[in-house]
């Protein structure tokens, strides 16, 4: 019933505002999660100071700060997504290079779109059907909470992408192969994997990192030529995907060469600008020796 309220009586009013409205309102948030709550702030110093070791101490709290400035344009992003015209996401949201994807349509391939919780993920699963030719679908990882999770993926979902977690992930793949339905996956693979024995470990951000190796497994299965996408900041509000392939022959490729392709361009991501990757994420909860 919190979550309903929250919702419907909370962040939709808030979302019918302008734009510039909801980044004015990003200052409190940020405040309040930086300066107030502190947010997570043991995780993502840790991260950051684990990642970057060169740094000094004030470069890390400078880079901190900008996160969480970045973290609260998210939130009123977020809010923006449940009733964000389709005309205004594609002039905020666009594909720089759509052919990239677009050829793989015309061959009647499905195609896997590897990225990272890097910039405005959400906004990229609401525009993925819109932006190729392909059927758009999002895999993703499912919320505890029910009620909220329901309720956002009614607004990732309206303007066409679907949205699948690991308990239909599989069929999913199946059944459009079946059909041979041409369909751009959405896959986010930097997040932690549930099982630290079966995921794919190597160096990332001076650490033993392990990644989920479903990304690869299925490009593997089913054939599927495999793209790195990285979201640029234009300025505020508007975001550039960037497309770069990473194989069109998977299953050529030696175990892991997906993977470790797709470490090495993330890294290069986060790099070039550190404060739009998703520092307050429990990233390294298991260690390797």
């Amino acid at each position: 019933m919190l979550t309903y309220f929250f919702i419907w009586c909370i962040c939709y009013p808030l979302s019918l505002l302008p734009m510039a409205v909801l980044y004015l309102l990003a200052v409190p948030v940020y405040l309040v999660v930086n300066h107030v709550v502190h947010y997570r702030r043991k995780v993502v110093m840790s991260n950051l100071q684990n990642s970057f070791p060169e740094k000094s101490p004030s470069e890390i709290r400078r880079l901190r700060n900008r996160y969480y400035w970045h973290l609260s344009q998210l939130a009123v992003e977020m809010i923006k997504m449940l009733t964000l015209p389709k005309w205004m996401l594609k002039y905020r949201y666009y594909c720089a290079n759509p052919e990239l994807v677009n050829r793989y349509y015309e061959q009647g391939k499905s195609v896997i779109l590897m990225s990272s919780h890097y910039n405005d993920w959400e906004w990229m699963i609401i525009a993925l059907d819109g932006m190729f030719q392909h059927h758009g679908v999002g895999v993703g990882k499912a919320n505890s909470d029910k009620v909220f999770e329901k309720l956002v993926n009614r607004a990732r979902t309206r303007y066409g992408t679907e949205v699948v977690f690991a308990d239909t992930v599989r069929e999913t793949f199946a059944r459009y192969a079946e059909n041979k339905t041409p369909v751009a996956y959405m896959m986010l693979a930097d997040q932690s994997p549930n099982n630290k024995h079966r995921c794919y470990v190597t160096d990332f951000l001076h650490q033993k990192t392990g990644f989920i190796y479903g990304p690869e497994h299925f490009a593997r299965k089913y054939d599927m030529p495999v793209l790195y996408y990285q979201v640029v900041k234009e300025r505020l509000g508007r975001y550039r995907v960037e497309l770069q392939l990473i194989t069109e022959q998977p299953q050529q490729e030696e175990q892991y060469a997906i993977s470790e392709k797709y470490v090495q361009l993330l890294e290069q991501t986060i790099r070039r600008d550190p404060a739009f990757w998703l520092w307050s994420h429990r990233r390294w909860k298991f260690k390797w020796d």
